[in-house]
Order: structure tokens, then C-alpha cells, then sequence
């Protein structure tokens, strides 16, 4: 009888090989499955991943330029299929619930985006042309601009600093003089 305990020792099943070498071992495909914590696949960058679902690399499509609310407080359930950044960057946070409802934000810490409600006013194209008909009554803002001197005469040293226009304005057909 101790013959046949002993012997089992010595026995060694096929599944406890597959076990061992991971044979057959793949991720679980978890559609909207967060792997923040993988890098990004470099072949579906150059659209080249056959795996899918199954690539433990994170596959991220688009520029994704605001960051994702929920994701802020760990509630975001669509993981990389977000449309939204899963990455704290100050420069793409949401805007303020508070400071775009009611004009201000009582916390001094809001890490939200406080945009001023007159910067969302689209400029006036009438204006812009020279004339609007609506004068101070128009629901579009009024800009003055002043065209640069320099850009008019050929060529502005300023370059991209400068704080006059040094370029044509929509539907209007000021081209440069040129010597």
C-alpha cells in the first residue's frame, strides 16, 4: 500500500506543465478594461496591432484634450475607450460647474478651468469688415483692431510678438506693399 502513495509524488499531469510554461495564458478580454498602468503600444501608433482587446499595451486613439471628470475622482468606467484624457494636466482640466453657472468658485484650490464668460462672446464678423449695424446692442464682441504699419509697408520685424495685426483679416483684401 505505501508502494502506490509514493508513487503518486512522481506523477506529474499535463495541466500542471500547461500551468508551469503558461501555455495557453492570455489576458482577459475586459472591453473598457483601465491599464493605466501599461505603456502605450507602439504598433497601434504605426496601426499595426493585430492583438486588439487582447494587447496588454494601451491602445490610445485621437488627441484627447480635456481630462476626463470622472476619471478625477476614480469613477470613469470606460477606461482607455474614454474620449477623455485619463492624465492630470493642469493646461486640459474641465471647466468649473460653479464658475461658468453662477460666476464664481468658492474654492480657493479649484483645480477646474475658471473661464471668463465674456472670452466664450465670438467676435463680430460685421465689425471685423469695418461696419456693424447693430452697434452696442450686437450679441457678438466688438474688437478694435489695429493693423500693423510695418506688415502694410512689406514686412514686420515683430514677427508672431508683435501686438498689431500682421495679417489679413476674413474678408478683407489688404495684401501687403511690397518695395
Amino acid at each position: 500500500m505505501q508502494e502506490l502513495i509514493a508513487g503518486v509524488e512522481k506523477l506529474v499531469f499535463d495541466l500542471e506543465r500547461d500551468v508551469e510554461h503558461q501555455r495557453g495564458a492570455l489576458l482577459l478580454p475586459f472591453p473598457g478594461m483601465d491599464k493605466s498602468g501599461a505603456s502605450v503600444c507602439e504598433f497601434f501608433l504605426r496601426g499595426l496591432c493585430a492583438k486588439g482587446l487582447m494587447c496588454p499595451f494601451r491602445h490610445i486613439s485621437g488627441e484627447k484634450t480635456v481630462v476626463c471628470k470622472h476619471w478625477l475622482r476614480g469613477l470613469c468606467k470606460r477606461g482607455d475607450l474614454c474620449e477623455f484624457l485619463h492624465e492630470y494636466d493642469m493646461a486640459k482640466m474641465p471647466e468649473c460647474y460653479f464658475y461658468s453657472k453662477f460666476g464664481e468658485c468658492s474654492n480657493k484650490e479649484c483645480p477646474f478651468l475658471h473661464i471668463d464668460p465674456a472670452s466664450r462672446i465670438k467676435d463680430c464678423p460685421w465689425y471685423d469688415r469695418g461696419f456693424c449695424k447693430q452697434g452696442p446692442l450686437c450679441k457678438y464682441k466688438h474688437t478694435r483692431r489695429v493693423m500693423c504699419v510695418n506688415y502694410l509697408a512689406g514686412f514686420c520685424p515683430e514677427g508672431p510678438k508683435c501686438k498689431f495685426i500682421c495679417r489679413a483679416l476674413p474678408g478683407n483684401s489688404v495684401t501687403p506693399v511690397l518695395p
